[in-house]
């Protein structure tokens, strides 16, 4: 049964299957809050329900985002790794979850929407450990590749149904955007990065044609001494917001058809600003080499919003456990 070791380990040198940075994370955090978030997911019977309990599954999921494991390779390392059963808290003679077991998990937990919750609760225990620094939050969002093909013809912000209906769209919620002069089919991956520590806070992800801006007020934590965004984030009721609720606007100016060029003090105050705000580029350039995440690996967007989120999460209590370690 997942959760307790077995009779199997008894027999098993001390370092067996030793796993240094796994053992560390399992250290850092208080995982039953998260088995707590999970619930609902063991909570109805019926035909097909997993018999893993769920937190065993979600550590299992994380393991898939750290080593870019799609589900057979997922299934082949839970039941060949020693370290990555002891992580995930299956027994060494118990039978392990196979790849429609993992893919139905997950897609439950896509389905639950909880992917929020649970970034929720580990944003609360970084900040109870003091990981987080608060004096700003960056925000930002970069573009993400469709996993399927680009439809015929590059028709950019085409709405699904102006589509050829002879033409099967293979991911329905991914959309075309330029960026500079190229064309880009997949989605936007808008993220809340905590200045300092460099932890992502909170993400969300879109259709690629959704404006930056759009899910902007979605990112502001509430909680943090100012938010820093680049000049696509501008707008005058979003100042005022911020200042409403006592944080600091760090949003870069743009010029407009009545001041088409910044005066001086706001081209240095964007100066200092794009300065301030460019460590998020470290954050997706992790992302992207680190994890993979150049392109998404699903066909919808609520496969590939809570794919994103386990990335943040898997993201979040490794860079965590190297500034506990620290």
């Amino acid at each position: 049964m997942a959760g307790q070791l077995g009779f199997a380990e008894a027999f098993l040198a001390a370092k067996a299957g030793q796993n240094r940075r796994l053992d560390r994370i399992l250290k850092v955090f208080d995982w039953s809050p998260f088995e707590q978030v999970l619930k609902p997911l063991a909570a109805s019977g019926g035909p097909g329900r997993p018999s893993y309990l769920v937190l065993p599954m979600f550590k299992a999921m994380l393991l898939a985002q750290w080593y870019q494991l799609s589900d057979p390779a997922l299934e082949e390392a839970l039941a060949d790794r020693i370290s990555f059963r002891r992580f995930c808290g299956f027994a060494l003679d118990a039978v392990t979850p196979d790849e429609t077991t993992i893919c139905r998990f997950r897609n439950a937990l896509g389905a639950a929407e909880l992917g929020e919750a649970l970034m929720a609760e580990l944003d609360r225990q970084l900040g109870c450990r003091g990981f987080l620094v608060k004096e700003g939050t960056m925000i930002d969002a970069t573009l993400i590749e469709a996993q399927a093909a680009r439809p015929r013809d590059d028709r950019v912000n085409e709405e699904p149904a102006q589509a050829d209906a002879a033409e099967p769209r293979v991911d329905p919620d991914a959309a075309f955007t330029k960026q500079g002069k190229t064309t880009v089919y997949g989605y936007k991956a808008h993220v809340a990065v905590d200045r300092g520590s460099g932890l992502i806070r909170r993400a969300q992800l879109t259709p690629a044609n959704v404006h930056d801006s759009q899910q902007a007020d979605k990112l502001v934590m509430g909680d943090e001494r100012a938010i820093y965004a680049d000049k696509a984030y501008a707008s005058h009721a979003r100042r005022a917001a911020l200042k409403a609720r006592g944080i600091k606007d760090r949003i870069m100016h743009r010029p407009n058809k009545h001041h088409p060029e910044l005066p001086h003090w706001q081209q240095r105050r964007n100066v200092l600003i794009r300065a301030a705000r460019a460590a998020i580029e470290r954050t997706f350039g992790t992302l992207k080499r680190g994890y993979g995440y150049r392109r998404v690996r699903y066909f919808s967007l609520i496969a590939n919003a809570i794919e994103l989120q386990l990335k943040c999460f898997a993201f979040n209590l490794r860079k965590a456990a190297v500034l506990a370690a620290g």
